[in-house]
């Protein structure tokens, strides 16, 4: 089993099966790096940058990540419940900091006023996030559940949500425009209008 020391820089590492839950990491930096089956949970990594690192079959919920930094990062297939995205360094001169999630649960997180453009979510279980006040412009958000997450004053420009269900986005709350929805999820967009639809 690797080791993960502070203060270190680990580039084209692959860490597997490592189960560090509860711990603390801070200062290091990992580039092209791969974790599979990985269990982080509670765990902290202060200061820290993943930079085009992939994450595989992993428990990252509760993660805490004060002044991290995320650059081309995908995870797949994880378990990211209750994590606080908003404690995380996004520099603003990155509008695009290239965050994939596929097949993930991210229940209970919170994205609130972050910036993060062209963000992938697909098929992924988003219960209770937080997105208010964000600007998602560009984004993919396909085949994804909504169920009670939030969305006020967001920017979802151009946004794809095809094949997504159980949003609530009010759309005179929100900017919309060019954003795509399955037609029959869209209905939902006119309740928000307090609009009565009719067979």
């Amino acid at each position: 089993m690797k080791h993960i020391e502070n203060d270190e820089q680990y580039y084209n590492e692959i860490f597997e099966k490592l189960s560090l839950p509860y711990s603390e990491f801070a200062g290091i930096e990992f580039e092209d790096c791969e974790f599979n089956d990985c269990n982080f949970t509670e765990s902290v990594f202060k200061h820290c940058k993943f930079i085009n690192c992939q994450f595989h079959q992993c428990n990252l919920s509760l993660l805490k990540i004060p002044h991290t930094r995320f650059f081309d990062v995908h995870f797949i297939d994880c378990k990211l419940v209750g994590v606080d995205w908003t404690q995380a360094n996004w520099p603003s001169f990155n509008i695009d900091h290239e965050l994939r999630f596929r097949k993930c649960i991210l229940n209970d997180a919170s994205f609130f006023g972050l910036t993060l453009n062209e963000l992938k979510l697909d098929d992924c279980k988003l219960h209770d996030v937080d997105f208010r006040e964000g600007d998602f412009k560009d984004s993919v958000m396909t085949y994804c559940d909504f169920t009670h997450s939030l969305f006020m004053r967001s920017d979802l420009r151009r946004v794809d949500f095809t094949e997504s269900t159980h949003y609530n986005i009010h759309v005179l709350d929100n900017q919309v425009e060019g954003a795509k929805f399955s037609r029959f999820e869209a209905l939902h967009l006119l309740e928000s209008l307090g609009i009565e639809l009719v067979d």
